[in-house]
């Protein structure tokens, strides 16, 4: 399955060999010790709030929302306002 995958990332033209390697997470927490940040790999969110914005990030996706799960609505002043 690996290979299948690093054929498909793979731009047409691209002279290097690309291949894809797969980590355990337990591994993960051994090269990066100090580093707990795993919930992008893990699906383990260390807050309430990270369980919220991805819980919401699904909801708009199934709902074909166009929401983003962080936007902010900018407004500007006129300088001479």
């Amino acid at each position: 399955m690996a290979d299948k995958i690093a054929e498909m990332l793979t731009p047409v033209g691209t002279k290097a060999e690309v291949k894809i390697v797969y980590q355990t997470i337990e591994n993960l927490h051994l090269a990066c010790p100090n580093h707990k940040g795993d919930w992008y790999f893990s699906g383990n969110y260390p807050t309430p709030g990270g369980n919220k914005v991805v819980n919401d990030a699904f909801i708009n996706y199934i709902e074909g929302s166009e929401n983003k799960t962080y936007q902010f609505k900018l407004t500007f002043k006129n300088a001479n306002d």
